[in-house]
């Protein structure tokens, strides 16, 4: 169904806006004519109103969905309030995590198997307008934690070898997780893990072995926002 009337507000969720701002990377995608604000989550800043826009992008963050601080839990539950508002929702790897959180509980969130670092190969498993056609795509992906065990109301789409959960829909809803980071280019991305790895993150080994790789892409943003702005699921 074609929205007429659409504002977009973008929740923030980065710590250290020295080494992620996911705003501005977002916002590099978003159409012109789309009206879009922007809300400091870590510094307790959310819209008064959860029914004051029509769609919410929720970013990814260098925190744990596991570690919570009370401004996850406030987060958690004006998202769970604007879904309920009926708005339209997209997460990205810690905003995935957290829109899980937010609708079904902590059970619904864990620690990474393995933790995922570059552009692992990810499989589309079935067609949507979100994503694309069905088979192998490519975007950045930097996560220790995942969404598992959905409730039989979500849909996933897409998976890699490491997380079972790279992509999900609720059914009926234009509300989305992705676990991946498809708005942060190869360029960003590289600049980002040679910072993790200069800083002498906890995940250096691995910062550095995904730059030590070529790096694959398939532009994936473009289809991602336009449909998550234009259309309902």
């Amino acid at each position: 169904m074609q929205r007429t009337e659409i504002s977009l507000a973008i929740i923030d969720n980065a710590l250290d806006l020295g080494l992620y701002r996911p705003v501005e990377h977002w916002s590099a995608f978003l159409p012109l004519a789309v009206p879009a604000r922007s809300f400091r989550a870590p510094d307790g800043c959310l819209p008064e109103d959860p029914a004051a826009f029509s769609h919410y992008i929720l970013t990814g963050s260098e925190a744990s969905i596991l570690e919570r601080q009370p401004w996850v839990e406030r987060e958690a539950g004006f998202v769970l309030r604007a879904f309920d508002a009926g708005a339209s929702i997209l997460g990205s790897c810690y905003g995935h995590q957290l829109l899980a959180y937010a609708l079904y509980g902590p059970g619904c969130i864990g620690r990474c198997p393995r933790q995922e670092v570059g552009w692992p190969p990810i499989e589309i498993l079935a067609p949507s307008g979100l994503l694309g056609p069905a088979g192998p795509a490519y975007a950045f992906s930097h996560h220790r934690d995942e969404v598992r065990d959905l409730p039989p109301d979500c849909e996933v789409l897409a998976r890699t070898q490491a997380c079972g959960v790279q992509a999900f829909g609720v059914r009926g809803r234009n509300v989305w997780g992705l676990q991946m980071h498809p708005e942060i280019d190869i360029p960003r991305a590289r600049a980002f893990l040679e910072d993790l790895a200069a800083r002498g993150s906890a995940s250096r080994e691995l910062d550095l072995a995904a730059l030590s790789q070529a790096p694959r892409e398939s532009g994936m943003i473009s289809r991602i926002v336009n449909y998550f702005i234009a259309f309902s699921a």
